[in-house]
């Protein structure tokens, strides 16, 4: 039986995170193995090298990053939900769609989201990382996979950053009320909007990472209509270059020392909890902020599969569909650089 309507393929793209204590070593191979993680002079020759080398030796401490939220990432499980969901969503709205996940650095890879998209027989397809705001080490490196790996001749839309859409904004707005909501009624905390940094090179090469998570940091305290004092900070810092300042810790230090004892922490550049939530801020961050003196420290939960987030990505891919076909997904470079953002909790090498 001829199908009469067109079949949308989704792709999600994220991360990934190793699923075992086992599994971390591979993981992290797989990461520094990645051309826009690790670049340098000569780098075809020497990157398998050194990213057995790093893998190797940061596993261990890895390990204990991992053991702190359960021994292995959510993120797939996470991921997973909302393109199930997401997938009821679209179909509710009539639309005949499939959703696939495709990770960077762990099952399922973005090969593997290709093989099932082709045994589903797609007629279009929809480009969707889950990143809100672009960067060239993050959106940038999962579209660089897709287009090493995907060949076929059919339509492709391709959504490059969706952190102004007032639906996910709105969703964004729920995770932090449900946080505040845990604080005293007639208190205010300092919201600390955390974002994972990335080298000033990559800023300076021109990366609109910095300048999209300040106006995500002004849309939410306007459409929040929160009263709170505020600020940004970044955290995963990898080695001694400059990255976007100030670090999560420093953050809270400073506030300590202004006698602020009241802390909520956004995640702000995540749509799902993983290591760098659950155990970056959730664990980490709450632990120093303990020995600090804070009295109370809260973080908002991740989007994750929220109603509300899943509305949002529903209106995300419609409005996609509706823009220009690409007919190349371009290759994006970060230039040379050790390490990208989001991976050094992952990597432990912060």
């Amino acid at each position: 039986m001829t199908r009469k309507a067109r079949r949308v393929g989704i792709v999600l793209f994220q991360l990934g995170g190793p699923d075992t204590l086992e599994a971390i070593e591979p993981f992290l191979y797989n990461l520094f193995c990645d051309p826009d993680i690790i670049d340098f002079p000569f780098a075809r020759i020497g990157r398998k090298a050194l990213a057995k080398l790093i893998s190797t030796t940061r596993a261990r401490k890895v390990q204990h990053h991992y053991a702190t939220i359960g021994g292995g990432s959510p993120i797939r499980r996470h991921t997973e939900r909302q393109a199930r969901a997401l997938e009821t969503e679209l179909c509710g709205q009539g639309l005949d769609a499939r959703c696939f996940v495709a990770m960077r650095y762990w099952h399922p890879f973005t090969e593997e989201a290709i093989q099932q998209l082709r045994a589903a027989e797609c007629d279009e397809i929809v480009l969707l990382p889950l990143y809100p705001q672009y960067s060239s080490t993050t959106t940038g490196s999962s579209l660089n996979e897709w287009r090493r790996r995907f060949t076929d001749d059919l339509p492709v839309h391709c959504v490059r950053e969706f952190y102004r859409n007032t639906i996910y904004l709105d969703a964004m707005v729920e995770r932090v009320n449900e946080a505040l909501g845990r604080f005293p009624q007639l208190n205010r905390p300092e919201i600390l909007f955390s974002a994972h940094s990335v080298p000033m090179s990559v800023i300076e090469k021109g990366d609109p990472y910095q300048q999209q998570i300040e106006e995500t940091v002004q849309l939410l305290m306007e459409r929040g209509g929160w009263r709170n004092p505020h600020q940004l900070c970044y955290q995963s810092k990898v080695g001694a270059s400059r990255w976007l300042q100030p670090s999560l810790r420093d953050a809270l230090d400073k506030l300590a020392a202004e006698n602020m004892r009241e802390v909520c922490v956004v995640p702000v550049a995540f749509v799902s909890d993983h290591v760098e939530t659950l155990g970056e801020i959730d664990h980490e961050a709450r632990e120093q902020a303990q020995r600090l003196g804070f009295t109370q420290f809260e973080m908002s939960a991740g989007l994750n599969d929220s109603p509300r987030f899943i509305q949002a990505l529903g209106q995300i891919v419609q409005q996609a569909l509706s823009a220009p076909v690409h007919e190349a997904i371009p290759i994006h470079t970060t230039g040379r650089q050790l390490a990208a953002p989001q991976y050094a909790a992952a990597a432990g090498l912060d």
